[in-house]
């Protein structure tokens, strides 16, 4: 079948709830991708920042492949040979005592939730079902009718309601509001160290490290969602370490698994993750030994080729040149590593048309928040490809 046969099949048969850019992929290879017509084109979003070691990194396709011999799924109800090295190596990586594994980033998202609600009864205290989480504006943690609640999107809560108490917001990046907001009922302050769906927002420098001081003089969970920023995709394992903060619950999802197996995890220390005993949460996926080891080998990866490392020099390079681009449509160019958002002047339409006229070269991003082209390539991307893809920019911009 040809792209547009392909297209017309997904409208036919799949609920409307995605607007993707009209091309329809059929391989991948590192940092490219190739549609079903045989074309060729630079990946720019790896994912939503899942695919960080590129599409079927050979080492993560290796592991797989050997485990699909093995055993694939064995439920909670038993132990497996693959969760405990997982979840060991995952927890010496970022720093934790404990985590608990689950598929994807909104049911991390979820288990944090429940983690902080129930540490806020049993620990800190807080009257039953008075608990109360302060999340910020322009947010995006998943679509789950919890976190919908507090979503700044409309069309995320358009008569999906009725909604879920217990959250109070506050504008991003706003430490005084974040004083304001705590009260002796305050369990937990969710944040993204970077607001990669709402623009690539970068909070104000220091913000992330005087948030886990109020926070800690408050008695009040820090809780980060790395879901997006973390495992290297802005030049640390950890966005939050770009201020040097440990939070207390970290949610980490999508390269996880280098785009192979959903697996998503909660780390926190046992004093957080203790609250949870038998039949109080759980998965029949979370932790099985296929997506284990696919995590192992992702981990590993990540690591051995130092791919935050990588992520660091190759962002801060490409971000300098699109600063110096001479276009009347760019209005501002930020991230940290490669996660960079490109922001249209408003003056010049959205940005969509900017990633169809991208797509048509050869280069697939995708726009955010209307005005913002994403940039986030898989971070094995060469240096070549990211001049190139450069010279494709200037001539859309221009």
């Amino acid at each position: 079948m040809n792209t547009q046969e392909h297209i017309s099949l997904v409208d036919r048969y799949s609920a409307h709830n995605y607007k993707p850019l009209p091309v329809v992929l059929s391989r991948g290879d590192g940092a490219w991708v190739w549609d079903v017509e045989g074309k060729k084109y630079l990946d720019c979003l790896a994912a939503y920042s899942a695919v960080n070691q590129g599409h079927r990194h050979p080492k993560i396709v290796e592991a797989a492949r050997a485990q699909l011999d093995r055993i694939t799924l064995t439920s909670r109800a038993f132990h497996n040979d693959r969760m405990g090295p997982f979840l060991q190596e995952l927890c010496d990586l970022l720093g934790y005592e404990s985590a608990l594994p689950m598929n994807t980033g909104a049911e991390a998202v979820e288990t944090a939730f429940k983690a902080v609600r129930r540490w806020g009864y049993r620990v800190k205290g807080v009257e039953k079902d008075r608990a109360e989480i302060i999340v910020c504006e322009d947010n995006f943690h998943g679509r789950t009718t919890t976190i919908i609640s507090f979503s700044a999107e409309g069309g995320s809560r358009d008569d999906f309601g009725p909604f879920a108490p217990g959250f109070r917001k506050i504008p991003y990046g706003d430490i005084d509001a974040l004083r304001g907001a705590i009260t002796e009922n305050t369990v937990a302050f969710l944040v993204e160290p970077i607001q990669g769906e709402a623009g690539v927002n970068i909070p104000p420098e220091g913000f992330l490290r005087e948030a886990a001081d109020v926070c800690r003089e408050n008695r009040v969970l820090l809780v980060a969602d790395e879901i997006q920023s973390g495992l290297g995709r802005t030049g640390k394992m950890l966005c939050a370490e770009w201020d040097g903060v440990r939070p207390d619950v970290v949610t980490v999802g999508k390269a996880i698994s280098g785009g192979l197996y959903p697996v998503s995890a909660v780390l926190a220390d046992r004093e957080i993750m203790d609250v949870f005993q038998p039949g109080d949460h759980g998965s029949t996926f979370g932790g099985n030994p296929l997506g284990a080891e696919i995590a192992r080998a992702s981990l590993k990866v990540l690591v051995e080729e130092k791919l935050p490392e990588r992520a660091l020099e190759l962002g801060n390079w490409f971000m300098d040149e699109l600063r110096t681009m001479d276009s009347p449509h760019l209005h501002e160019v930020r991230g940290r590593g490669l996660m960079i958002g490109i922001e249209i002047r408003k003056e010049s339409g959205p940005a969509r048309p900017f990633c169809e006229a991208l797509m048509e070269r050869g280069i697939l991003a995708k726009e955010t928040h209307e005005q913002v082209i994403r940039i986030a390539p898989p971070l094995v991307i060469e240096r070549e490809d990211l001049e190139w893809a450069l010279g494709e920019l200037r001539e859309v911009l221009a």
